[in-house]
């Protein structure tokens, strides 16, 4: 394999040779480039959270643009008026398009606009442009990114940085950047599609699995449109991966092992069991040397100590493995986010069993081979909601029970007491979990997954309450 090649036609890294004055770029676009859109004809092309941050960003710096979205909610064509931004038209020339990461790098618009003479961007590049002494953190993979970006940045803020998270995670990266000493980004496949020769001093991917074959019809692609993680980096920047993962790239790379709170030369920081419940260890130990790796690179002094009270201190993202009530020693917990097999194994491997694991919600088409290994001995009974629960229980071959309701919140309601008497029936007193891991998208029953998890912990916790009332009936 040739220098730079990666596996299944991944980025050839040697075409993007840098020099050392380029602090974003290795493409030849300098750090004195700036955003230089005065006077250029701009389009946002896609709202929501992202192209109103673009919107928002642009307004600021005095660049009038036009926008486009086939379906614009209420709030963005609020904005739009507020900001004074027209409507624009694809058949109409532009020199700068800012699309958002919802919008394929294909779409014939986009693809027509870039013919005319467009340059098409995405906002981490505009972010990167505009601000181009802002060291930023990058942060992808297939599970565990936004957990991960955020303990990156709550590690930077606890060694005295004025460290802030954004981009693929909530708020968008062109409202953090003009508050932040430093900017920690998570970055979707999306995103990346977008920023091929994105310089970042630190770039960490948390995992390699399989996601969005809707979207980059191949594995090969996917991987290769993480990749341009670190297809911008050089020599002196710092490559964060999985112990056993190897990806070309011309970056220092370490590798982070979940069973070791490490820095990069093996100093000791904290033990894996002083965690605090609901934070991943493998987010932990990546977090921990991306933070070390950024604060080496400002020049500023790397002190266990702080990050361990970090560590220490560290809350888990909401609807990231989240503990949302407990009852007789069972936990109920609620990852609704877990629809990639990655993240689903993840939780079922963390999850005290026995475990009554809660599947369903519109199938993707996730792999349940690694699935039904995880859950061997784990799990006592698998309940089935939704759309397609029924389904993938009996693709995953494992004893469950389909439960229904009116609307997405009985049905939920539902589960979570079948979830509760699974673990009674299963004869353990005194330990187990109510696992949400759907592996199913929530479109079915739901506006988005954060709405079924807020379904899920108001039913754990109407549940919880009623069993700690005296005289319940309790049978466990």
């Amino acid at each position: 394999m040739a220098s730079g090649q990666a596996a299944g036609g991944g980025p050839d890294l040697q075409k993007y040779a840098a020099t050392p004055e380029k602090m974003f770029y290795s493409d030849g676009v300098s750090v004195q480039s700036g955003l230089k859109l005065a006077g250029k004809r701009v389009l946002v092309y896609g709202l929501g959270r992202s192209g109103r941050g673009a919107a928002r960003f642009l307004a600021q710096e005095g660049v009038e643009a036009e926008w486009l979205d086939a379906r614009p909610a209420a709030e963005d064509l609020a904005l739009m008026e507020e900001l004074g931004f027209a409507q624009g038209n694809a058949a109409r020339p532009y020199d700068v398009v800012i699309a958002a990461p919802g919008v394929p790098i294909d779409h014939p618009d986009l693809l027509a606009l870039a013919e005319r003479g467009a340059e098409i961007l995405g906002e981490v590049v505009l972010a990167a442009r505009a601000r181009p002494h802002l060291p930023m953190v990058g942060v992808t993979g297939t599970a565990g990114k936004g957990g991960t970006t955020v303990l990156i940045a709550h590690l930077l803020r606890q060694s005295g940085l004025q460290a802030l998270e954004g981009g693929n995670i909530d708020p968008p990266l062109l409202d953090v950047v003009d508050r932040a000493e430093v900017a920690v980004v998570e970055l979707s496949s999306f995103q990346l599609e977008r920023v091929p020769r994105l310089r970042l001093p630190v770039a960490v991917i948390t995992n390699l699995g399989v996601d969005h074959l809707d979207r980059h019809r191949t594995v090969e692609a996917y991987h290769a449109a993480k990749l341009n993680i670190t297809a911008g980096q050089e020599a002196g920047d710092v490559l964060v991966l999985p112990a056993g993962l190897k990806v070309p790239t011309r970056a220092e790379v370490r590798h982070f092992d979940p069973h070791r709170l490490v820095l990069a030369d093996g100093t000791p920081v904290l033990a894996v069991q002083d965690l605090p419940d609901g934070l991943h260890p493998a987010n932990a130990a990546a977090a921990l040397l991306a933070a070390e790796a950024l604060l080496r690179h400002l020049g500023r002094p790397v002190e266990p100590e702080l990050l361990a009270r970090g560590l220490m201190t560290a809350k888990p993202v909401a609807g990231r493995f989240e503990t949302v009530a407990q009852a007789a020693g069972v936990r109920f917990i609620e990852d609704s986010i877990a629809t990639r097999t990655i993240a689903v194994q993840a939780a079922l491997e963390r999850a005290t069993p026995p475990i009554a694991w809660l599947v369903g919600g519109r199938d993707k088409g996730a792999e349940l081979e690694p699935l039904r290994q995880a859950a061997a001995g784990r799990v006592c009974k698998v309940i089935a909601f939704g759309e397609d629960g029924e389904k993938l229980a009996q693709q995953l071959g494992l004893p469950f029970e389909v439960v229904a309701g009116a609307d997405g919140d009985s049905s939920m309601q539902n589960a979570a007491q079948a979830g509760w008497d699974a673990l009674g029936e299963s004869g353990t007193e005194g330990a187990g979990s109510v696992l949400l891991a759907p592996i199913g998208t929530s479109f079915d029953q739901f506006k988005d997954y954060k709405a079924r998890g807020a379904s899920f912990k108001a039913a754990a916790q109407a549940l919880a309450q009623r069993l700690a009332a005296p005289h319940t009936g309790d049978k466990r």
